[in-house]
């Protein structure tokens, strides 16, 4: 379920956007809204053209990618204050590449990912701040991947 209450309370919350200024907060807050989802309710799956950014703020996502000969395989737990679907923020990548499930009832945060790209170059100190963010996230999966893959081959 999507919702377009009052968000800005909520942003203001979030340690790395509360060095944005007020207009900053207001320009993220036309492009941003909450959706809540029940336990096994799937966010989106591998492939899909979904173009929105999300931000956990309450309960516990897994993310999933599949693996030829393991199926589909749990690489990390999404909890509060992460960001999933960061995928939506690449000038490539532009389909799903993982599968993500509510373990538990969540409320995410969500941006629209085309209005945020603008958004991000159009103010490039709002930019900075969110592909700085950004890597961070991408390093961490890559390190939690890694990790995943070298237990499966290590359980062969």
């Amino acid at each position: 379920m999507i919702d377009k209450t009052d968000i800005r309370p909520t942003l203001q919350s979030i340690p790395w956007l509360m060095d944005l200024s007020p207009d900053q907060l207001k320009e993220l807050e036309k492009i941003s809204g909450f959706r809540y989802l029940s336990t096994g309710e799937i966010l989106y799956k591998e492939g899909d053209n979904d173009n929105l950014l999300y931000i956990v703020s309450e309960g516990s996502l897994g993310i999933e990618i599949y693996v030829p000969g393991q199926g589909q395989v749990r690489i990390y737990n999404a909890e509060a204050l992460d960001i999933v679907g960061w995928d939506s923020m690449t000038p490539v990548a532009r389909h799903r590449i993982t599968t993500i499930t509510a373990i538990q009832k969540c409320n995410l945060i969500y941006f629209d990912g085309s209005a945020l790209n603008e958004l991000c170059e159009s103010d490039k100190e709002l930019g900075y701040l969110f592909m700085r963010r950004l890597s961070n996230v991408i390093a961490t999966r890559m390190l939690a991947m890694r990790i995943k893959l070298i237990d499966l081959f290590m359980q062969k």
